[in-house]
Formats: structure tokens, C-alpha cells, sequence
């Protein structure tokens, strides 16, 4: 992994099935050009798609199959936790937040596509939070 490799955060996978057609387009044109995920972005977005969008068990592993093609998949490890923990500390992120955080830093990823962090952020002088659906974000 290389420093022009993009995270995604789960609310970008969820865009895949907005009602908004311009955001799910633009949300599927990030993530066809590949990236990186981790394990969290898959359980979080199998619970929300579950419990807030009623998809089925098959739907979702449909859904996240797709996605599983395109991007590098990185567990969460001792590590992840620890790193998320001081990220937390240090930019006061929510936890889950920061585990997104460490897990990109960890891969290495120079961008983080997010809409939970300020667009425009660098943390740890390496990674770049981007919101692509920001009117000043270029993606």
C-alpha cells in the first residue's frame, strides 16, 4: 500500500444505496478506482443496512462482495485498538472514529474519505481527511 491509496469510511459504502443518485454515483466512482476498508467498515455497515434499511443477510453480503473486490480488506488488531486509542487522545475523535483513523494510518493510505472528520484535516502529517461530497472537496 502506498500513500495514493484512499480509506473509505462506512458512510461511503452506504452512499452505494442512497436515494440521492448523484451520491451514490459519485460514492461507487471513488470506489471502483480500489482502496482500502477495514473490518469495522464491514460490520458497521452490515448492521445499519440490517437494522435501519431492512436489507436481507444475502442483500448485504451482495453488496459487501462487490466491495470486497475492489478494496483491501485490514483486520482490526491490538494494534488498531491501541493506535485508536491515542488518535482519540490526541484529536479528541470519538473512539470508533479513531479506530477508522488508526486503521487508515496503519495501511498507509494518504486518503481518508470520511463525512464524520473535518474535510481538509491532515492528522499524524500523512493522512488527509476528504469528504467527496463536500462543494470544496476535490476527489
Amino acid at each position: 500500500m502506498n500513500a495514493a491509496e484512499a480509506f473509505f469510511d462506512t458512510h461511503i459504502l452506504l452512499y452505494l444505496l442512497s436515494g440521492d443518485p448523484e451520491k451514490a454515483d459519485h460514492a461507487e466512482a471513488l470506489l471502483t478506482k480500489g482502496g482500502v476498508i477495514s473490518v469495522q467498515v464491514l460490520n458497521e455497515f452490515a448492521a445499519v443496512t440490517s437494522r435501519q434499511l431492512g436489507l436481507s443477510h444475502p442483500e448485504i453480503r451482495e453488496v459487501l462482495q462487490t466491495v470486497r473486490e475492489v478494496c483491501k480488506v485490514n483486520s482490526l488488531t491490538l494494534e488498531t485498538h491501541d493506535l485508536g486509542l491515542q488518535v482519540a487522545e490526541r484529536y479528541q475523535f470519538s473512539f470508533y472514529d479513531s479506530l477508522i483513523v488508526a486503521s487508515a494510518l496503519l495501511a498507509k493510505c494518504g486518503t481518508l474519505y470520511s463525512e464524520d472528520l473535518q474535510d481538509g484535516q491532515t492528522i499524524d502529517g500523512r493522512l488527509i481527511v476528504r469528504n467527496p461530497f463536500a462543494v470544496r472537496a476535490k476527489c
